[in-house]
């Protein structure tokens, strides 16, 4: 067992050597045009709702809490007694995403309070920061206890202490990047561990909250969960390679890495759905008099969408929305599907898009 002690923040040592500054100069590049190309949607919903979606998939794999994309999606569809129990996780997720950009949009800081909110909505507990000591994380495979977290509520809420204030530190206080700063956030929170259950993904939403607070993004739209999959071992590997030796280059290597590839992915998807925004937007004003942004944006907001959705977002009726939606789907634009007693309908060419990268 490793008998790390951990230590509070800043750091005592400068650990953005040549290759980590080298490395940061394509992240932000990256970064930049990802935030160029967001302001390009008409609806900051659209991004918000469908990435945020994925992220929350794969957010919630790493924690083995697995559902495919139609579970998902039908899950959004509120038709509560047709939930899967992991979907319901995955939605917990995205609903609390949602909260923490709410919340730091406000007042541009991100505090303990506001931390134990987000934890809150995610786990729909409110059980706070742990106070039972006995936690301890370990080797999947082998069962071993590899790192134990502090374990009594005073320490722990010291350190959180520590942690919220140079989370919120001025710019220039502390002279780190941005996004090595986000980095030794992510270890130092996963390390103090502070909540029986969540912690990595309470940890991960408090990554893309940083990057918009900081003002590297507009909408917290980066989602690093994917790139974490498909190299997790190497990401635990890593955190405790810092714990057991101090050396951060290879964390914060791994996190940069990160941020450019899920970037330059996130500006791939976005112009694919883009184009096909523009691809139904000439269709529909062509040859339906219902035509409006408002539609647009729904169609491309839920991927499954329902009558009642339409009512909301357009303001009309049941029996227009059930129209507008039974005449696409006639057509070929939508997939109509029944599910239990009522039916929904699917944007089947942006469902291709968002699960191409699944298969």
């Amino acid at each position: 067992m490793n008998e790390f002690v951990l230590e509070k923040l800043p750091l005592k040592v400068d650990v953005e050597t040549k290759l980590v500054l080298k490395k940061l100069s394509y992240a932000h590049r990256a970064l930049a045009e990802l935030k160029g190309l967001v302001s390009s949607i008409p609806n900051e919903n659209i991004l918000i709702n469908t990435l945020g979606l994925q992220e929350a998939k794969d957010s919630s794999e790493i924690e083995n809490i697995i559902t495919t994309h139609d579970d998902l999606y039908k899950a959004e569809l509120q038709f509560d007694r047709l939930k899967s129990l992991d979907a319901k996780e995955v939605q917990n997720y995205i609903s609390a995403l949602k909260k923490g950009y709410s919340l730091i949009s406000k007042r541009n800081i991100l505090t303990n309070n506001d931390i134990i909110k987000i934890q809150s909505e995610l786990e729909k507990n409110n059980a706070g920061f742990r106070r039972v000591p006995g936690t301890t994380l370990k080797n999947a495979s082998t069962g071993q206890v590899v790192y134990t977290p502090p374990q009594d509520y005073e320490t722990i809420n010291e350190l959180m202490t520590n942690l919220e204030q140079f989370i919120n530190a001025e710019e220039g206080r502390f002279e780190f990047d941005p996004i090595v700063k986000m980095a030794i956030i992510h270890h130092q929170f996963e390390s103090i561990h502070p909540f029986y259950d969540g912690n990595g993904r309470t940890g991960r939403i408090i990554n893309v909250l940083y990057l918009v607070m900081n003002g590297l993004l507009d909408l917290p739209i980066l989602y690093l969960s994917r790139y974490i999959i498909e190299n997790k071992t190497k990401y635990y590997e890593l955190l405790q390679e810092v714990r057991e030796t101090k050396n951060w280059e290879n964390w914060l290597l791994y996190i940069i890495d990160a941020v450019e590839h899920t970037s330059k992915q996130t500006v791939s998807l976005i112009k694919e759905i883009q184009s096909l925004m523009m691809e139904y937007k000439h269709i529909i004003r062509a040859n339906y008099k219902f035509y409006s942004q408002d539609l647009l944006n729904n169609l491309f907001k839920h991927p499954y969408t329902k009558i009642e959705f339409i009512e909301e977002d357009l303001k009309v009726s049941r029996i227009t929305a059930g129209n507008y939606l039974n005449k696409l789907a006639k057509d070929g634009i939508l997939t109509k599907q029944k599910l239990g007693n009522g039916n929904y309908y699917i944007n089947h060419k942006l469902y291709e898009i968002l699960t191409k990268n699944y298969r």
